[in-house]
């Protein structure tokens, strides 16, 4: 993302902004990196309509994943938001191009998680639970296009999931995909739903043109069913 570029903002009110994230990005803060982070664009974006505003991360998605990140205006909210958020974010969609042909309509992945010092994520069982639900919605002879939902957010879940079922994520070089025909990581959070003080919210953001390389017709299908659906 270069460094002038705007962010794409999705919603914001008082309490909430909801930006669009784009592969390569950060969105917190590592030992390396402190500064080209999506939480210090957020917060400088915040600090200019009033230095004494203030930003609250939820929720984080990896570097090379692009998509839908949601921050809080203040600490109460935040932590409301992060004590019950698989019951408050009731819908986490996910759209994904993974190499090889996959067999399956539907299939649920269940699976105990676990972290080496390497930060590798792998199947262990002395892990903590992971569920992944994905549903194929277009296969060619080398990719399957995926729509995916979570019912956990665990570190590199979707990624190590897919990659263990024979199915790595394209780009996806740290869980054994050996394709990158889009250039970047085939994983993007495309629809967030919230359930929170009474109110529904829907949050879309539509798929980066990088995945129309390999399925054009079916991603603007997706796209056309999918944000006809969402309140934004």
């Amino acid at each position: 993302m270069p460094k002038n570029k705007k962010m794409d903002i999705l919603y914001e009110d008082k309490e909430l902004l909801v930006i669009n994230k784009p592969a390569g990005l950060l969105t917190i803060a590592t030992e390396k990196e402190s500064f080209h982070t999506l939480y210090h664009q957020a917060r400088e974006y915040v600090k200019k309509q009033n230095p004494k505003n203030k930003i609250f991360i939820v929720h984080r998605l990896d570097k090379d994943t692009s998509g839908i990140v949601l921050f809080a205006k203040n600490e109460k909210l935040k932590k409301e938001l992060q004590n019950n958020w698989n019951k408050i974010a009731f819908k986490r969609e996910y759209i994904a191009i993974v190499e090889g042909k996959v067999s399956k309509k539907k299939e649920t992945l269940k699976s105990y998680l676990a972290e080496s010092k390497t930060h590798q994520v792998y199947s262990s069982s002395k892990g903590v639970l992971a569920i992944t639900h994905y549903e194929t919605l277009a296969n060619s002879k080398a990719y399957s296009l995926l729509k995916i939902t979570i019912d956990t957010g665990r570190k590199n879940q979707i990624r190590v999931q897919l990659s263990e079922i024979g199915h790595p994520i394209v780009g996806d070089k740290k869980y054994g995909c050996t394709k990158n025909p889009m250039g970047r990581m085939g994983l993007h959070a495309s629809c967030l739903g919230l359930k929170l003080k009474n109110k529904e919210y829907m949050f879309f953001a539509r798929v980066p043109t990088e995945f129309k390389r390999i399925f054009e017709r079916e991603i603007e299908d997706y796209e056309s069913f999918t944000s006809t659906t969402v309140k934004k």
